[in-house]
Protein backbone atom coordinates (compact mmCIF):
# COMPACT_ATOMS: atom_id res chain seq x y z
CA UNK A 1 0.00 0.00 0.00
CA UNK A 2 1.69 3.07 -1.27
CA UNK A 3 1.76 6.04 1.87
CA UNK A 4 3.83 8.43 0.48
CA UNK A 5 2.30 11.60 -2.04
CA UNK A 6 2.99 9.93 -5.50
CA UNK A 7 4.36 12.85 -7.58
CA UNK A 8 4.86 13.61 -11.31
CA UNK A 9 8.33 15.46 -12.01
CA UNK A 10 11.02 16.69 -15.10
CA UNK A 11 14.45 17.63 -14.63
CA UNK A 12 15.42 20.90 -16.48
CA UNK A 13 19.05 21.68 -17.50
CA UNK A 14 22.35 20.10 -17.82
CA UNK A 15 25.49 21.32 -15.97
CA UNK A 16 22.87 23.69 -13.69
CA UNK A 17 19.73 21.58 -13.34
CA UNK A 18 16.37 22.39 -11.50
CA UNK A 19 13.61 20.15 -10.73
CA UNK A 20 9.77 20.61 -11.53
CA UNK A 21 7.50 18.61 -9.75
CA UNK A 22 3.59 18.44 -10.70
CA UNK A 23 1.06 18.58 -7.91
CA UNK A 24 -2.42 17.30 -8.18
CA UNK A 25 -5.39 18.59 -5.63
CA UNK A 26 -3.95 17.99 -1.80
CA UNK A 27 -0.74 16.71 -2.78
CA UNK A 28 2.47 18.16 -1.21
CA UNK A 29 6.30 17.92 -1.39
CA UNK A 30 8.54 18.50 1.49
CA UNK A 31 12.17 20.37 0.88
CA UNK A 32 15.17 21.70 2.79
CA UNK A 33 15.03 25.44 3.29
CA UNK A 34 16.62 26.96 0.33
CA UNK A 35 15.68 24.81 -1.96
CA UNK A 36 13.02 26.71 -3.18
CA UNK A 37 12.86 28.00 -6.92
CA UNK A 38 9.42 29.27 -7.66
CA UNK A 39 6.12 28.03 -8.08
CA UNK A 40 2.44 28.54 -9.56
CA UNK A 41 -0.18 30.66 -7.70
CA UNK A 42 -2.75 27.81 -5.97
CA UNK A 43 -0.07 26.38 -3.49
CA UNK A 44 0.63 26.72 -0.22
CA UNK A 45 4.08 27.02 1.54
CA UNK A 46 4.63 26.07 5.44
CA UNK A 47 7.27 25.92 7.30
CA UNK A 48 6.64 22.73 9.27
CA UNK A 49 9.10 21.09 12.65
CA UNK A 50 10.39 18.05 10.97
CA UNK A 51 9.69 16.14 7.68
CA UNK A 52 5.85 15.79 8.01
CA UNK A 53 6.07 11.84 7.92
CA UNK A 54 4.76 9.30 10.37
CA UNK A 55 7.95 8.57 11.61
CA UNK A 56 8.67 12.25 12.84
CA UNK A 57 5.03 12.55 14.34
CA UNK A 58 5.06 8.86 16.26
CA UNK A 59 6.26 9.44 19.83
CA UNK A 60 4.43 12.60 20.30
CA UNK A 61 6.29 15.84 21.29
CA UNK A 62 9.56 14.63 22.76
CA UNK A 63 9.73 11.70 19.67
CA UNK A 64 9.39 15.24 17.39
CA UNK A 65 11.99 16.97 19.38
CA UNK A 66 14.27 13.62 19.55
CA UNK A 67 14.14 13.64 15.61
CA UNK A 68 14.68 17.70 15.48
CA UNK A 69 17.74 17.00 17.66
CA UNK A 70 19.64 15.02 15.86
CA UNK A 71 19.19 16.67 12.64
CA UNK A 72 20.45 20.25 14.90
CA UNK A 73 23.64 18.01 16.22
CA UNK A 74 24.45 17.41 12.20
CA UNK A 75 24.15 21.14 11.78
CA UNK A 76 20.70 20.45 9.48
CA UNK A 77 17.86 22.55 10.09
CA UNK A 78 15.11 21.92 12.49
CA UNK A 79 12.40 22.83 9.98
CA UNK A 80 11.76 21.73 6.89
CA UNK A 81 9.19 23.68 4.14
CA UNK A 82 6.10 21.92 2.98
CA UNK A 83 4.38 22.81 -0.54
CA UNK A 84 0.68 21.86 -0.93
CA UNK A 85 -1.41 22.25 -3.85
CA UNK A 86 -4.93 24.06 -2.37
CA UNK A 87 -6.76 24.43 -5.99
CA UNK A 88 -8.81 21.91 -7.85
CA UNK A 89 -6.50 21.77 -11.06
CA UNK A 90 -2.63 20.55 -11.48
CA UNK A 91 0.19 22.74 -10.28
CA UNK A 92 3.91 23.08 -10.10
CA UNK A 93 6.81 23.79 -7.75
CA UNK A 94 10.14 23.98 -8.27
CA UNK A 95 13.55 23.62 -6.56
CA UNK A 96 16.94 24.62 -7.96
CA UNK A 97 20.09 22.39 -6.98
CA UNK A 98 22.73 24.92 -5.26
CA UNK A 99 25.55 24.27 -7.13
CA UNK A 100 26.78 22.46 -10.55
CA UNK A 101 25.73 19.08 -10.98
CA UNK A 102 22.70 16.56 -11.50
CA UNK A 103 19.76 15.71 -9.21
CA UNK A 104 18.93 12.41 -9.11
CA UNK A 105 15.52 11.23 -8.69
CA UNK A 106 15.34 8.18 -6.51
CA UNK A 107 11.93 5.77 -6.35
CA UNK A 108 12.69 4.21 -2.65
CA UNK A 109 9.99 1.86 -3.62
CA UNK A 110 12.16 0.11 -6.19
CA UNK A 111 15.47 0.54 -3.80
CA UNK A 112 14.18 -1.37 -0.51
CA UNK A 113 12.44 1.19 1.09
CA UNK A 114 15.30 3.01 2.40
CA UNK A 115 19.02 5.10 1.26
CA UNK A 116 21.46 6.44 2.92
CA UNK A 117 23.10 9.63 1.68
CA UNK A 118 25.72 12.37 2.53
CA UNK A 119 23.53 14.86 4.62
CA UNK A 120 23.46 17.67 2.43
CA UNK A 121 22.54 15.76 -0.98
CA UNK A 122 18.86 15.63 0.07
CA UNK A 123 16.97 18.17 -1.97
CA UNK A 124 13.43 17.13 -1.87
CA UNK A 125 10.82 14.34 -1.94
CA UNK A 126 6.74 13.07 -1.86
CA UNK A 127 5.22 13.85 1.74
CA UNK A 128 5.49 10.79 3.89
CA UNK A 129 9.15 10.63 2.91
CA UNK A 130 11.32 10.47 6.46
CA UNK A 131 14.15 11.84 6.35
CA UNK A 132 16.43 10.95 9.56
CA UNK A 133 20.17 11.05 10.72
CA UNK A 134 21.92 7.60 10.14
CA UNK A 135 25.29 7.18 12.35
CA UNK A 136 27.91 4.62 11.12
CA UNK A 137 28.10 2.26 14.11
CA UNK A 138 32.33 0.92 14.01
CA UNK A 139 34.62 2.91 15.85
CA UNK A 140 37.00 3.39 12.56
CA UNK A 141 34.02 4.99 10.52
CA UNK A 142 33.34 6.73 13.24
CA UNK A 143 36.91 8.51 14.46
CA UNK A 144 38.34 8.07 10.57
CA UNK A 145 34.83 8.77 8.88
CA UNK A 146 34.49 12.40 8.18
CA UNK A 147 32.10 13.65 5.41
CA UNK A 148 31.10 9.79 5.46
CA UNK A 149 30.05 9.34 9.19
CA UNK A 150 27.29 11.00 9.80
CA UNK A 151 24.69 11.08 6.66
CA UNK A 152 21.30 11.06 6.39
CA UNK A 153 18.68 8.00 5.90
CA UNK A 154 15.48 8.38 3.26
CA UNK A 155 13.05 5.84 4.32
CA UNK A 156 9.57 5.42 2.75
CA UNK A 157 7.69 4.36 -0.61
CA UNK A 158 8.06 7.73 -2.58
CA UNK A 159 9.97 9.58 -4.65
CA UNK A 160 12.92 11.56 -3.26
CA UNK A 161 15.37 14.07 -5.12
CA UNK A 162 19.24 14.12 -4.54
CA UNK A 163 21.87 16.42 -5.40
CA UNK A 164 25.08 16.27 -6.51
CA UNK A 165 28.42 18.28 -8.01
CA UNK A 166 29.89 17.42 -11.07
CA UNK A 167 29.67 14.22 -13.03
CA UNK A 168 27.44 11.56 -11.31
CA UNK A 169 27.21 7.88 -11.93
CA UNK A 170 24.82 5.18 -10.85
CA UNK A 171 27.26 1.96 -10.05
CA UNK A 172 25.65 -1.16 -8.92
CA UNK A 173 27.68 -3.32 -6.59
CA UNK A 174 27.56 -7.57 -7.09
CA UNK A 175 27.10 -9.43 -4.21
CA UNK A 176 30.79 -9.43 -2.13
CA UNK A 177 32.16 -6.51 -4.70
CA UNK A 178 34.20 -3.83 -3.11
CA UNK A 179 34.76 -0.09 -4.07
CA UNK A 180 37.03 1.73 -2.62
CA UNK A 181 36.40 5.46 -2.98
CA UNK A 182 36.86 9.10 -1.69
CA UNK A 183 33.82 9.81 1.30
CA UNK A 184 33.00 13.04 -0.39
CA UNK A 185 32.29 11.62 -3.54
CA UNK A 186 29.57 9.16 -1.92
CA UNK A 187 26.27 10.68 -2.56
CA UNK A 188 24.57 7.44 -1.29
CA UNK A 189 23.78 3.98 -1.60
CA UNK A 190 21.29 1.47 -0.79
CA UNK A 191 20.56 0.33 2.71
CA UNK A 192 22.22 -3.45 1.23
CA UNK A 193 25.64 -1.92 0.68
CA UNK A 194 27.96 -2.40 3.77
CA UNK A 195 29.85 0.67 4.35
CA UNK A 196 33.67 1.11 6.10
CA UNK A 197 36.54 3.02 6.36
CA UNK A 198 39.80 1.63 5.73
CA UNK A 199 43.59 3.02 6.32
CA UNK A 200 45.48 4.00 2.80
CA UNK A 201 48.97 2.49 4.04
CA UNK A 202 52.32 2.99 3.18
CA UNK A 203 54.03 6.14 4.93
CA UNK A 204 54.93 7.87 1.53
CA UNK A 205 51.29 7.30 0.39
CA UNK A 206 50.60 8.92 4.14
CA UNK A 207 52.79 11.73 3.93
CA UNK A 208 53.18 12.60 0.25
CA UNK A 209 49.79 11.26 -1.47
CA UNK A 210 47.81 14.20 -1.24
CA UNK A 211 45.02 12.25 -1.02
CA UNK A 212 43.86 11.64 2.50
CA UNK A 213 44.83 9.24 5.30
CA UNK A 214 41.36 7.04 5.00
CA UNK A 215 38.81 6.40 2.06
CA UNK A 216 35.89 4.48 2.28
CA UNK A 217 34.80 1.15 1.20
CA UNK A 218 31.80 0.09 -0.42
CA UNK A 219 31.11 -3.93 0.01
CA UNK A 220 27.52 -5.23 -2.24
CA UNK A 221 25.49 -5.99 -3.04
CA UNK A 222 23.70 -2.92 -3.45
CA UNK A 223 23.52 0.45 -5.73
CA UNK A 224 25.95 3.65 -5.18
CA UNK A 225 25.56 7.15 -6.28
CA UNK A 226 29.01 8.40 -7.35
CA UNK A 227 29.95 12.67 -7.85
CA UNK A 228 32.95 12.98 -9.61
CA UNK A 229 33.45 16.70 -8.21
CA UNK A 230 32.81 16.44 -4.19
CA UNK A 231 31.22 20.39 -3.56
CA UNK A 232 33.86 20.63 -0.66
CA UNK A 233 36.55 19.63 -2.62
CA UNK A 234 35.85 22.65 -5.11
CA UNK A 235 35.35 25.03 -2.14
CA UNK A 236 38.71 24.11 -0.54
CA UNK A 237 40.20 24.88 -3.99
CA UNK A 238 38.81 27.95 -4.85
CA UNK A 239 39.61 29.03 -0.68
CA UNK A 240 43.19 28.34 -1.56
CA UNK A 241 43.56 30.33 -4.95
CA UNK A 242 41.80 33.42 -3.00
CA UNK A 243 43.67 33.36 0.55
CA UNK A 244 47.08 33.25 -1.09
CA UNK A 245 49.49 34.95 -3.85
CA UNK A 246 49.20 33.38 -6.95
CA UNK A 247 52.35 30.61 -7.45
CA UNK A 248 54.99 31.86 -10.26
CA UNK A 249 55.42 29.40 -13.15
CA UNK A 250 58.40 28.84 -11.82
CA UNK A 251 61.83 30.28 -10.20
CA UNK A 252 63.00 30.63 -13.33
CA UNK A 253 60.37 32.22 -15.75
CA UNK A 254 58.85 34.23 -12.54
CA UNK A 255 56.41 37.50 -13.48
CA UNK A 256 57.47 35.81 -17.49
CA UNK A 257 55.24 33.39 -16.96
CA UNK A 258 52.43 34.88 -16.11
CA UNK A 259 52.60 36.90 -19.22
CA UNK A 260 52.97 33.99 -21.24
CA UNK A 261 49.87 32.21 -19.97
CA UNK A 262 47.93 35.16 -20.86
CA UNK A 263 47.89 36.80 -17.30
CA UNK A 264 49.54 40.36 -17.96
CA UNK A 265 49.91 41.03 -14.44
CA UNK A 266 53.28 41.19 -12.87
Amino acid sequence: MIQNHEIDYRILGEEMQYLEIELDPNETTIAEPGAFMMMDDGIAMETIFGDGSNQSNSGGLFGKLLNAGKRVLVGESLFMTAFTNISSGKKHVSFASPYPGKIIPVNLQQMGYRIICQKDAFLCAAKGVSVGIEFQKRLGTGLFGGEGFIMEKLEGDGMAFLHASGYVQQKELQAGELLKIDTGCIVGFTSTVDYDIQFVGGIKNTLFGGEGVFFATLRGPGIVWIQSLPVSRLAGRILQYATTTRREEGSVLGGLGNLLDGDGRW
